[in-house]
């Protein structure tokens, strides 16, 4: 593409680079100047402007986001986006169901090292979405680019970006009670499971309490209904033998996570009982902050992996906003 100042005989079919006012003429940049344009310019006392002209083979600013977002997205429903039409070089994604930004970032950094004038940008990996979110943005830079340089970057777009949706809808919760616990400790608990869950699309199946004991949880767990099972208990679990992780070895499930690299929530623990997810929620689940179990719980309302290598990789941004009235500091009160 060539840019650059010329006299208006030499202006035809090409570019306006900027918004132009002369008088009582007002042209938008972007516009293809034409014979009644220039002739208006030249009324005005105008003899050149700034423009870019395409070469032999360059693809127009909308044509070239257009393809690109396509290529991001060949299937709408199948990626759970839905592109916006281009303007001014740029084709928005939107979120097409509540759920997870999925981004492939080798993806996206391949194709953004194509060319400075080809570029996508997206949220964080992960970030929950509604519909009608902005998730990603294709924006091409100057009025046309080269169009092998768009076949690259349209080539490297396979998969880079999706929304994954809440595909689970209910969950059972089953909590311990320590002698002389306060009652309302475990109203507590419930409420604030209630609240995550139903910013996931989800609802409490059931709500059971048992005595802090291996047995009666497992007996518990066996009966709770819900496509998730929670568990929450009266005293903080502190090894993998302890009782909440040992319930549901006896209940027969097995213990896939013990523990997690985001504050708060390290004491969290992930588990398998015939097939069904259990998530153990430490007692700081209890407030309804940001935390560990909001990243765990997003990501198995989606049907996703939440493996060791998915829970080991939380720890990059796993440190949360800190709580004034945290009652065990990261840091010594000075």
């Amino acid at each position: 593409m060539r840019f650059g100042p010329v006299p208006l005989a030499q202006a035809e079919g090409a570019i306006l680079a900027h918004s132009l006012h002369a008088g009582a003429v007002r042209l938008r940049k972007g516009q293809v100047l034409g014979p009644a344009a220039l002739a208006q310019l030249a009324a005005a006392g105008v003899g050149q402007v700034v423009v870019a002209r395409p070469d032999p083979g360059d693809v127009p600013e909308d044509a070239a986001a257009a393809s690109l977002a396509a290529a991001l997205v060949p299937d709408e429903g199948a990626a759970c986006l839905v592109r916006a039409a281009p303007f001014t070089g740029r084709a928005n994604l939107h979120a097409g169901a509540a759920g997870l930004a999925l981004i492939e970032r080798a993806s996206v950094d391949a194709l953004n090292a194509v060319d400075p004038a080809i570029t996508l940008a997206t949220l964080a990996p992960f970030t929950r979405v509604a519909p009608g979110v902005l998730v990603a943005t294709v924006k091409v830079i100057p009025y046309a680019v080269p169009g092998p340089a768009l076949a690259a970057a349209c080539a490297r777009a396979c998969d880079a970006v999706r929304v994954a949706p809440f595909v689970r809808r209910t969950a059972g919760l089953v909590m311990t009670r320590v002698p002389g616990q306060p009652a309302r400790l475990n109203d507590k608990g419930a409420a604030a499971a209630a609240a995550r869950l139903a910013g996931l699309g989800m609802r409490l199946a059931a709500v059971e309490e048992v005595a802090h004991d291996t047995a009666a949880l497992a007996g518990a767990l066996g009966r709770l209904p819900g496509e998730v099972a929670l568990i929450l208990t009266g005293s903080a679990t502190a090894d993998v033998a302890d009782t909440g992780p040992a319930a549901v070895a006896a209940a027969g499930g097995r213990i896939t996570r013990f523990g997690l690299p985001v504050d708060p929530g390290n004491l969290l623990f992930l588990g398998d009982l015939g097939g069904r997810p259990v998530v153990g929620l430490p007692g700081s689940a209890r407030s309804p902050v940001p935390h560990g179990a909001d990243w765990v719980l997003e990501r198995v309302a989606c049907g996703l992996a939440v493996g060791a290598a998915e829970v080991a990789a939380m720890g990059v941004g796993g440190l949360l906003k800190e709580i004034p009235t945290r009652p065990h500091p990261r840091e010594r009160r000075r």
